[in-house]
């Protein structure tokens, strides 16, 4: 009987202890607990807007459209690499489908078609570079965004005059398009964009190909030692230039929502929208080094940044603080990130 009991006891423990060391190994463990401070300051502080549906999916739309970003740029991370380029693929996507619908009259579907091609062609750029150069991938895409910005802004005026095109939803086939990315859900007297839906679907891809696919395998292997990774056979030049083309896409699909969304297209937007969506990912547990992150923690990195975007706003607070705790989110992100790799590499002793 004794016996019995002791034996019970010691299968608790063991229980006890193997889901610790699973909570201690999850990246994103961190984040989820920022993202629920988060959230009961502000429904504290502003109940009124930041409790209402409306209030939650104004916020659900911000994260969505940095989360959509966030997610890829984390899997890139992952894998060792970072892509400065695509808060400038952005704005090159957006006045590539406008600068074809309204000038040149191609449907707008077919346009945003065009913007994808040329977009992953930049994303292939990208990672060939890198591969071959050896250069880092920051340097590498720092060179690309300024010369993606440019040649946006140059061509633009070249053909426009401008920097900026509006009445996009005069253009032919803009329905299609709409009907894909500007649609809203009501629930309960409120509009929850499509953009929610889209980016829930990437972050579902990317979690499954991360955890339950041999590519995921190799994302982090590649991360962690890329000789050892090509040593044992993975193709790491492929998987990298992969994911810059996974980034690449990405920016596409933020753009094609905010054409579809504000009817218009700017050369500058997207502007600083790389640093952000690293900040995501960081937040939400992704390493600096590589090797270790998590879908799931970049949606988290988003959810935290839209809601305090809005909360502030619902709270009365002057915006110009966004961005100190902005940056503030970062370092204590990574010193709480290192604090969880630590634990969990003890945990795994």
């Amino acid at each position: 009987m004794a016996s019995n009991t002791m034996r019970g006891q010691r299968d608790e423990r063991l229980v006890e202890s193997g889901l610790m060391k699973r909570l201690l190994t999850r990246p994103e463990l961190g984040a989820a607990g920022g993202a629920l401070i988060v959230w009961l300051f502000f429904a504290l502080i502003a109940p009124v807007g930041f409790l209402s549906l409306r209030g939650t999916a104004s916020y659900l739309e911000v994260s969505a459209h940095l989360g959509i970003l966030a997610v890829a740029v984390s899997l890139l991370m992952i894998g060792g690499e970072f892509d400065l380029s695509v808060g400038s693929m952005i704005g090159f996507s957006g006045i590539t489908i406008a600068i074809l619908s309204t000038v040149y009259q191609l449907p707008i579907y077919l346009s945003a078609l065009v913007a994808l091609i040329l977009a992953l062609s930049v994303g292939f750029i990208n990672g060939y570079l890198v591969i071959r150069t050896r250069l880092p991938s920051f340097i590498i895409t720092l060179g690309t965004l300024f010369i993606v910005r440019g040649v946006t802004i140059g061509i633009t005026r070249l053909i426009t005059g401008r920097t900026q095109i509006g009445s996009l939803n005069r253009a032919p086939g803009y329905d299609v398009l709409a009907a894909l990315f500007a649609s809203d859900i009501p629930i309960g007297g409120a509009n929850f964009p499509v953009a929610i839906v889209w980016w829930l679907l990437v972050a579902g891809v990317a979690t499954w190909v991360l955890l339950r696919t041999q590519v995921g395998n190799w994302i982090f292997g590649v991360g962690g030692d890329a000789n050892a990774a090509r040593n044992v056979g993975v193709p790491v030049d492929k998987l990298k230039i992969g994911l810059f083309m996974t980034t690449a896409l990405a920016a596409w699909l933020v753009a094609v929502i905010q054409v579809a969304v504000v009817k218009s297209a700017d050369t500058l937007r997207g502007e600083q929208q790389e640093f952000i969506a690293i900040i995501a990912a960081v937040i939400g547990g992704t390493l600096l080094t590589g090797g270790y992150g998590s879908a799931i923690g970049a949606v988290l990195g988003a959810l935290i940044f839209g809601m305090v975007k809005q909360g502030i706003v619902f709270a009365g607070v002057d915006a110009d603080w966004f961005q100190v705790f902005l940056g503030a989110m970062l370092i204590l992100a990574v010193l709480i990130n290192n604090f969880i790799r630590k634990r969990a590499e003890a945990a795994r002793r």
